[in-house]
């Protein structure tokens, strides 16, 4: 999962990108990068780590210009190179930058045709790449010296023809303006905002609404599927739908997991969505221990707080913060390896005593993955002395890869693949277990919003709204992983990139 921003300003953006970049840091903490330009001239500067560790002093001296985008970048298999952080650049046609959120399906055949057909070359393994190239080829064959906001958008319709998958998408053309746009089922969250100041409207392109507030930018609204937005050097807004049959089909795990709670996401609130997640667990447990014993409910930090807070109010026990966080170390989530997940829970959680001895605690995560930190975070549990420990999921089973963007492609790795809720149980030795039913879920999410969304939601059910994914994808997924995590094993041992970017030095 990434996190991309665009601004089109009356002064120079670098600051605002960088704030927009910071708000947008839980999306993504492998690498950060940005691209400014200024008299049609870019400058750009990315690398791995947080966004306040890349941007030093003299880059943003360097970064100068009314338009730029950013992108943050969580690691995916095998790819934690400093190449791959976005954006990414091509010289032709006019110079264009682009970062991208999510994934292409068809990036591996793309990327031969882009090559054979194309007669461009891709240099690094990202799908973003592929995307930035097969965007510049249909924008060159457009065949105009000076780029028309139609000319635009008819390239972003050639492109949804051409690529499969989930992605969000900003790209800049160098002296001309900016372009967001979403695939047609919007699987992947962007919106767009506007700010009035004395020289005129200033606008700005996000994954995520909070990015918009924090830099005091009022939502316009989300970008439909399938729609481009375009925004020139001059400030003018241009809009225009680029796909044939577009339907929104958002991920519903932005709203488990992803997406900060304080975010507003295809209308729907996801603070509100997580406490209805709580609500309706309460009434599973409810219906199927109608006389339980739970003393008290510990949200395990930080996305299930909302869940669990609604999930003790409506069973009417005490919540508690059972579990005190390190606050600079990752997400265990984000984190590449399964080795580095494993050690890396004691150094992040801690548990109080206080509110564990003697009790039956149930402890509250938004999902259960692979299951090794739940397993890690009950033996804490009795180890601060609980009675018993029960475990709640807000979200049903993980059992299926996700490929729009979410970096589990191997269903081996679930906990769940492969077992009932019983088995899970025994596994991470909970004394009870319960997950959220996937109809519960899509109603809490849809609550009160004013139609009823069809969800992506594909990691619980195994239903791939593309339409392109079979076993045969799935294998070679895994393939191509493993692959990437011998590169990586191999870059890790000494391997030197040349082509590492360093034009902000």
């Amino acid at each position: 999962m990434c996190g991309i921003v665009g601004l089109v300003a009356k002064s120079n953006v670098n600051q605002g990108l960088y704030d927009a970049l910071t708000v947008l840091q839980h999306r993504g903490q492998d690498a950060a990068g940005m691209v400014t330009c200024d008299k049609g001239r870019f400058f750009l500067r990315k690398d791995n780590g947080l966004v306040k560790d890349v941007f030093r002093t003299r880059h943003m001296q360097r970064l100068v210009g009314n338009m730029g985008i950013g992108h943050v970048r969580y690691p995916t298999a095998g790819s934690s190179s400093s190449a791959e952080a976005q954006p990414f650049y091509v010289n032709s046609p006019y110079g264009i930058v682009l970062a991208h959120n999510g994934n292409l399906t068809n990036a591996y055949d793309l990327a031969k045709d882009v090559y054979r057909e194309d007669l461009r070359h891709v240099n690094t393994s990202s799908d973003s790449e592929v995307l930035l190239n097969v965007f510049a080829h249909e924008l060159q064959e457009q065949k105009k010296l000076v780029p028309t906001a139609q000319d635009v958008f008819d390239t972003v319709k050639r492109v949804h023809k051409r690529i499969k998958g989930g992605y969000a998408v900003i790209a800049m053309l160098a002296g001309y303006g900016v372009v967001g746009f979403r695939d047609p089922n919007g699987i992947r969250p962007a919106v767009f905002g506007k700010r009035e100041t004395v020289n005129g409207a200033e606008y700005m392109i996000a994954s995520e609404s909070v990015a918009l507030d924090a830099l005091g930018y009022e939502l316009v609204r989300d970008i439909e599927p399938g729609e481009a937005v375009y925004i020139d050097v001059d400030g003018n807004l241009h809009t225009q739908q680029c796909a044939e049959n577009p339907k929104l089909t958002p991920c519903i795990f932005e709203h488990v997991y992803f997406a900060r709670p304080d975010s507003i996401i295809d209308k729907i609130s996801v603070y509100k969505a997580r406490l209805k997640m709580g609500a309706r667990l309460a009434e599973k447990i409810l219906k199927l221990r109608p006389d339980h014993d739970i003393d008290v409910v510990i949200p395990i930090p930080d996305t299930s707080r909302s869940s669990a807070l609604e999930l003790a109010n409506r069973l009417g026990v005490k919540y508690r913060e059972g579990f005190e966080k390190n606050r600079f170390i990752g997400r265990t989530f984000i984190m590449p390896g399964q080795q580095l997940r494993k050690k890396s829970v004691k150094q992040k959680l801690n548990a109080l005593d206080l509110e564990f001895r003697g009790k039956n605690v149930l402890l509250v995560d938004d999902s259960i993955v692979r299951g090794t930190t739940c397993e890690q975070i009950i033996e804490m549990a009795r180890d601060a002395g609980a009675n018993k420990v029960y475990f709640a999921s807000a979200a049903p089973p993980v059992r299926y890869p996700n490929v729009y963007g979410i970096d589990m492609p191997a269903k081996e790795e679930f906990i769940a693949h492969g077992k009932s809720v019983e088995e899970i149980r025994v596994a991470i030795k909970a004394d009870w277990l319960i997950y959220q039913e996937i109809e519960d879920l899509i109603d809490a999410t849809c609550d009160g919003a004013d139609v009823q969304y069809d969800f992506d939601c594909s990691v619980f059910n195994g239903e791939y709204i593309t339409g392109d994914i079979d076993s045969t994808y799935l294998e070679n997924l895994q393939i191509r992983r493993n692959d990437a995590q011998v590169e990586k094993a191999n870059a890790d041992s000494g391997i030197i990139d040349l082509h590492n970017d360093e034009t902000a030095e």
